[in-house]
């Protein structure tokens, strides 16, 4: 069978399996929940993978499923990647009443995704003419969110990292994955893509200044403000901004969650959060050395101590040319060149950052939705420019990284130099997981 064949029967079986994928995206939005919480999200795409009849394990102790689908012949093993999290906004009009997690980033439509191509290469048919296996993976917990809770668990020996695929890649899911590829929902318009997204990485800060309480009337001199030393540090970072070149893309934004106790009373225990996001591994280290001297220096003024906590968070997200070139050679079988994007500056961070530091890895956006990511205004507007395009996009991808015994796969995986082992990996996570007490 010819390839132009092969893709023909996959996009007339997604056509034919429309109104299941949006009857599960739909029911995935009907019930969000938040990371490593996603027990109802994993019940509803294990029963979608049963129906399809492919065999898949949930994660041991772990929300999600890790679903095998073989070819007839051997080859690369490529993940098809969906995230199982929701975000929280309590202004979103669908946000559960009492959690209030809504999928305002889209990950149920990634789950749909993810689901539509594998039911198209289960049922088209076209197994004997590609070579390899997918993987098809639900990751928990993408949002960095809910850090208490996440660190009670790892407290508790439950989890190693706050990010899912963090987590997955430490427990070995991703050992024998070749190639990696996902999508995500952005306000592009309609029928529109955007291949080549570039995103910054960042390192998470928990920080404790720690000062001496007095009256804040009668004896304030007898106290050790901690908020004056967060204040301080506040404008200590402010002042590194000039420092930072634009290249990499330096973003540092702290906010004090605890600003003392009462208020005739001198602080002397002052919470803030901080993240410290960057274009690149060397920079988000740089800019992380210049904050930690600037809330050492704003306890130092005071004569307050200052404990400083870090969190790895994730790594910067990088492109592979070869699955970009081959993903917009198919884009332009389904749409115009015009509501094509090649190339995108953003300055959020994905976990599939760390995925993308390990094996070749893609990660395209696509329109169909409205309103900003994580906000109150984010909605689906069409469900086939925003389900049923990116599925279509990605399974014709597969199917010419699969075709003719795999040889684009191949050349592609034979091509990628990783940044990083996973042995690097896994060290350089322990390097961004650092706990510091300046004292005076």
């Amino acid at each position: 069978m010819q390839k132009n064949e092969i893709k023909a029967k996959i996009i007339e079986t997604i056509e034919n399996n429309r109104s299941k994928i949006v009857e599960l995206v739909d029911e995935i939005y009907k019930n969000p929940e938040l990371g490593y919480k996603e027990e109802k999200t994993t019940k509803i795409i294990a029963e979608a993978f049963s129906d399809l009849e492919i065999d898949f394990k949930e994660h041991q102790n772990l929300s999600g499923i890790n679903a095998l689908l073989e070819m007839e012949n051997p080859g690369p093993k490529i993940a098809v990647l969906g995230e199982l999290d929701a975000v929280t906004c309590s202004e979103h009009p669908d946000a559960d009443p009492e959690t209030n997690a809504v999928h305002a980033c889209g990950h149920n439509i990634q789950l749909g995704v993810m689901y539509g191509v594998a039911a198209a290469f289960k049922k088209a048919g076209v197994e004997s003419e590609l070579a390899g296996t997918l993987n098809f993976i639900t990751t928990p917990a993408e949002e960095f969110i809910e850090l208490e809770y996440r660190d009670q668990l790892r407290e508790a020996g439950k989890i190693n990292y706050f990010g899912g695929k963090q987590e997955l890649i430490k427990r070995g899911s991703f050992d024998d994955v070749d190639i990696s590829i996902m999508m995500h929902a952005l306000d592009l318009g309609s029928k529109k893509a955007l291949v080549a997204p570039k995103g910054n990485g960042f390192v998470g800060k928990n920080i404790r200044f720690i000062g001496q309480e007095s009256h804040a009337g009668s004896a304030p001199e007898k106290g050790v403000n901690a908020l004056n030393a967060a204040v301080l540090a506040m404008n200590n970072i402010n002042a590194q901004r000039e420092t930072f070149a634009e290249a990499d893309r330096v973003r540092v934004h702290p906010i004090i969650t605890k600003g003392g106790d009462i208020v005739n009373i001198v602080p002397a225990d002052v919470r803030m959060e901080s993240y410290v996001r960057a274009r690149n591994i060397e920079a988000i280290k740089k800019a992380n050395e210049k904050v930690d001297r600037s809330l050492k220096a704003g306890a130092m003024a005071v004569g307050a101590d200052v404990k400083i906590t870090d969190i790895p968070g994730y790594l910067p997200l990088l492109n592979n040319e070869g699955l970009d070139s081959i993903l917009e050679s198919n884009l332009l079988e389904l749409v115009d060149e015009a509501e094509i994007t090649v190339g995108g500056d953003f300055t959020g961070s994905f976990d599939f950052g760390d995925v993308s530091h390990l094996m070749p890895a893609l990660h395209p956006f696509f329109g169909g939705v409205a309103g900003d990511l994580h906000t109150r205004n984010f909605k689906t507007k069409n469900k086939d420019d925003a389900y049923i395009l990116p599925i279509k996009a990605l399974a014709m991808t597969v199917v010419d990284l699969l075709y003719d015994n795999a040889a684009e796969a191949k050349k592609i995986i034979k091509d990628f130099k990783a940044p990083l082992t996973k042995k690097e990996y896994l060290e350089l996570m322990e390097e961004f997981t650092e706990e510091i007490i300046y004292k005076n």
